[in-house]
């Protein structure tokens, strides 16, 4: 399957860095509400896009650039291609279920209407800084990761970060074994509109000055 489609322009929030590093938390109650595409958009772009065109620069900092990224929902499994900000259609089934179960049977994962996975090629950085290349990736996962983060609060999202896997089964999930070259899963970002409710019964503050919007 290769169809492509474009994603709308970045939204632009206005919430300061400051504010956003105050208020993230780990979230794990999300509403049913899938995310409107400008929020994936947005979401993806701040994740790997491209914030110099020129010279391809990216929205983290980057050594070969060796991340690609992929989308989760119910709409099936997604490509971010960040030099178009669109994105590859690869599923169209809804496989968050078998998430959910590939991630030790995490709940949130399987409730979030949108899991960003970010994976690697790492023939593009070891090529040139041999196994020292592997340190770069993972601190680049890291930077990606971060950034998501970030602008999930400044979109009053919730997210959370997955660590936890199977390897072997996600790769089989995404299908990147069918690359030519070696893909490799690193880091799941499940992200989604926050339950509210659900943290007030848990007796969770989410906001820095422990009020509910």
């Amino acid at each position: 399957m290769n169809e492509r489609f474009n994603l709308p322009e970045p939204l632009k929030t206005g919430r300061s860095i400051e504010d956003c590093l105050a208020e993230r938390r780990s979230i794990r109650d999300f509403k049913d509400n899938a995310l409107p595409n400008t929020h994936l958009s947005t979401l993806l772009w701040a994740t790997q896009g491209i914030s110099e065109s020129r010279r391809d620069f990216r929205t983290a900092p980057s050594t070969g650039f060796p991340l690609e990224v992929f989308t989760i929902q119910d709409t099936g499994i997604h490509q971010y291609l960040p030099n178009q900000h669109g994105f590859q259609i690869l599923k169209t089934n809804d496989v968050r279920i078998e998430l959910a179960e590939i991630c030790y049977e995490q709940p949130w994962v399987e409730k979030a209407p949108c899991s960003i996975v970010i994976c690697a090629v790492p023939e593009r950085v070891l090529e040139n800084y041999d196994e020292r290349g592997w340190r770069y990736i993972w601190l680049e996962a890291g930077h990606a990761a971060q950034n998501t983060l970030l602008q999930a609060v400044a979109l009053n999202l919730g997210a959370v970060p997955v660590g936890a896997f199977k390897d072997e089964e996600l790769t089989r999930l995404l299908d990147l074994n069918k690359e030519d070259k070696e893909t490799v899963p690193l880091y799941i970002i499940s992200v989604g509109v926050i339950d509210y409710e659900a943290l007030k019964i848990k007796g969770q503050d989410y906001r820095s000055d422990g009020e509910y919007t």
